[in-house]
């Protein structure tokens, strides 16, 4: 049975629930052990700080946590207006295959339609990740014009 889905903003309320989920994304997609005590300044930081990104939180009714996603904003010239980036994507494994992250992504997406200076949504995905492949493209995003490259420091 899909559960009754509420979507708030994260508090630092909710750092250990947003450390542990991140911890859990970051081995099971990529393979990679983070640093905890980096993550966990990285995520008071957003947390104190909403222009560096913001969480937002999927519960059920009953106060379990379903999963989370950070957003943060991108400028474009192009378009005259910030594009928001998905990342950090997160459903607890017992909520998968539930809508949980359909949810998170309505919820967003309508965010994005209702402010006129919000001109897309974009994410990257590992890809390796066929699963969420699918489930993005599903949602009618698609991943036929942008590879990402980059560059990042080892130490991190």
């Amino acid at each position: 049975m899909n559960p009754k889905i509420e979507i708030r903003k994260g508090t630092p309320e909710d750092l250990n629930q947003l450390l542990k989920a991140q911890v859990q994304m970051a081995y099971e997609s990529e393979s990679v052990h983070l640093d905890e005590q980096s993550l966990k300044a990285g995520l008071q930081a957003v947390l104190s700080d909403s222009s560096l990104g913001q969480y937002w939180i999927a519960f059920s009714s009953e106060g379990s946590f379903l999963g989370t996603l950070m957003i943060t904003r991108e400028w474009s010239d192009w378009r005259n207006g910030f594009v928001l980036w998905i990342q950090s994507v997160f459903v607890a494994p017992e909520f998968r295959r539930q809508g949980i992250y359909r949810a998170l992504y309505s919820f967003i997406k309508q965010k994005a339609e209702d402010d006129p200076l919000i001109v897309g949504v974009r994410l990257y995905v590992e890809k390796e990740n066929e699963r969420a492949i699918q489930t993005y493209r599903r949602l009618g995003m698609n991943s036929d014009r942008y590879v990402v490259c980059e560059w990042l420091k080892t130490s991190h």
